[in-house]
């Protein structure tokens, strides 16, 4: 699972709120959510994101409101991953289930904007093109990986239960 994409930079304790705002919690189309995704804090955000794009935070990012549209707003607007030093818990869960990969590394700091990326997400391997650095962090475990390959835990449990493996 190797993804590439130019780097967006936000700060510490970026919530839920701030990537997107509760007045668009009336749908859950990621589309519509990524149109209006950190519009609060960076206005132009949605504009400037190309396909792949990942957003690099810094501390609690993903703080505030336990909700699935923020994650799904993160990758209704084309960003392939996020990266922080680190995330609320149920930030990474949310995002998990939806089929967005996140990672922890403690040099996000390190990340400049505009800097390319490329994410070994089983190997755990952050290369920085425009930097020539290479950052180490977690590899995505099995069971992970094939929840974001699906799209999402729901996609997982329905692709499963099609291929009839759940064994009882």
């Amino acid at each position: 699972m190797l993804l590439k994409g130019k780097v967006h930079i936000f700060g510490d304790d970026i919530n839920t709120d701030d990537i997107v705002a509760a007045k668009y919690l009336v749908t859950t189309d990621p589309v519509e959510l990524g149109k209006k995704c950190m519009e609060t804090i960076a206005p132009d955000f949605a504009k400037n994101v190309a396909k792949g794009d990942i957003i690099v935070g810094g501390k609690n990012f993903g703080c505030g409101s336990s909700r699935e549209h923020a994650p799904l707003a993160i990758k209704g607007v084309g960003v392939s991953c996020v990266i922080a030093k680190s995330f609320a818990r149920i930030f990474y869960r949310n995002a998990i289930n939806i089929g967005l990969p996140i990672i922890e590394i403690v040099q996000a700091g390190q990340i400049n904007n505009g800097d390319e990326l490329e994410i070994d997400l089983v190997k755990g391997k952050i290369k920085n093109i425009t930097q020539g650095k290479v950052y180490k962090s977690e590899g995505f475990p099995e069971f992970m990986q094939k929840i974001v390959e699906a799209g999402g835990l729901m996609q997982w449990i329905a692709t499963a239960k099609a291929q009839n493996n759940f064994k009882k």
